[in-house]
């Protein structure tokens, strides 16, 4: 799976499982401030990481991530990629 892929799926994931609006969603944009989600929305974003790409993401990985670009390169980096 390609990055292209990953940031698409990711994008749809925070579109399914969140209701964030599509046209919010950037590489840049952070999590708490930008798309306003609360910490209980991170935990079952990272689960549906988890499930949607087959990685596993520990606890101390997933507090570095700030942004829709972290979460994808942290994807990527589990991928092999």
């Amino acid at each position: 799976m390609d990055r292209a892929e990953v940031e698409s799926k990711m994008t749809d994931l925070l579109v399914d499982e969140l209701g964030i609006d599509r046209d919010k969603i950037k590489m840049s944009a952070t999590f708490e401030e930008d798309l306003e989600v609360d910490s209980l929305g991170v935990v079952e974003l990272l689960m549906a990481l988890e499930d949607n790409f087959g990685v596993s993401i520990p606890d101390e990985e997933a507090e570095k991530i700030g942004t829709v670009g972290e979460a994808v390169d942290l994807v990527m980096q589990k991928l092999g990629g």
